[in-house]
């Protein structure tokens, strides 16, 4: 008769079993298990014994008890209420217990409280939303070491002519200097990801750039929604001439400027990319600089994109 193989159990595994815990991943829940790769993102974050610690996704605990040491408080901010039993049972009557304090929730839909500096493994499925929440959240934090899938990273840090450059990483690279610091491989894991990570270090401007971000933000989308078409063709599209005609004749309305019946916004909108020497212009090779002077050329002509 065959032998049947025993099933390998890692020791890490094994302590899990014990604890009783079964990680969703489906939740993006993958608790980073090597300790050099913690004290790592720790030691990135440059923390002070004064600083208030926001960490997203704290897990078991492996990152938050070690955070504790270092700053004056954490908020620990999970969603899954198992886990935050586990983080409860870990700093139990220590002295560490009265400096943390846990959120119960999604992040995305909490109200983030004062913060000196983030640090957070992310589930990645919630990556660009909480970047953006992050980076419009007041008062100004002094930065973020976050973890991410490596693609999404390489994304953030991406600088203009670079194939994965995008509107995510001029809208972040606007409000924020972004690093690269580490990657990071998914066996340090468990359960183990099926992609690469990478950490990121953010840190916001302050004072942030002089522009209307639901502005900018307009203007963006509609010139990376085809990044390698020239703003010519990228602006001829019906959805986005009629959106700029709307918000072009409230302009008007609102500071009393007749419109001519025989008014063309494609021929507004074409006269001003001409003038500001943009028509040729693809948005994958253009930097913040072009686009802050191509936003201030349209507001100029009364175009608006919020």
């Amino acid at each position: 008769m065959p032998k049947v193989k025993a099933e390998k159990k890692s020791r890490q595994h094994q302590e899990v079993r014990n604890q009783g815990i079964m990680f969703n991943t489906g939740i993006g829940q993958h608790i980073l298990k090597n300790p050099l790769i913690v004290n790592g993102i720790i030691e990135k974050a440059a923390l002070r014994p004064t600083d208030v610690v926001l960490e997203v996704g704290p897990g078991t605990g492996n990152m938050t008890v070690k955070l504790l040491e270092k700053a004056k408080k954490v908020v620990a901010c999970e969603l899954d209420c198992r886990l935050v039993a586990e983080l409860q049972k870990r700093v139990q009557c220590t002295p560490m217990q009265t400096k943390l304090q846990i959120l119960v929730g999604d992040v995305l839909k909490t109200d983030l409280p004062f913060f000196d500096v983030c640090v957070a493994n992310l589930p990645y499925q919630i990556s660009s939303p909480f970047v953006f929440k992050l980076l419009l959240h007041r008062p100004f934090f002094r930065c973020a070491v976050l973890m991410f899938q490596r693609e999404f990273a390489m994304r953030l840090v991406a600088p203009p002519g670079d194939k994965l450059y995008c509107r995510l990483s001029i809208n972040t690279q606007l409000l924020a200097r972004v690093d690269h610091l580490m990657k990071v491989g998914k066996n340090n894991f468990r359960p183990p990801p099926k992609v690469e990570s990478s950490v990121v270090r953010i840190e916001p401007k302050n004072p942030p750039p002089p522009v209307n971000f639901q502005e900018w933000d307009g203007l963006v989308r509609i010139a990376f929604v085809r990044k390698n078409k020239t703003l010519s063709a990228a602006f001829k599209s019906t959805a986005v001439e009629q959106l700029l005609e709307k918000n072009y004749r409230i302009h008007c309305s609102v500071h009393n400027v007749e419109v001519p019946a025989d008014f063309s916004i494609s021929k507004k909108i074409e006269s001003v990319l001409q003038e500001a020497n943009f028509s040729e212009k693809r948005a994958r090779i253009m930097d913040i600089d072009d686009f802050m002077v191509l936003l201030h050329a349209f507001n100029s002509a009364g175009i608006h994109f919020s």
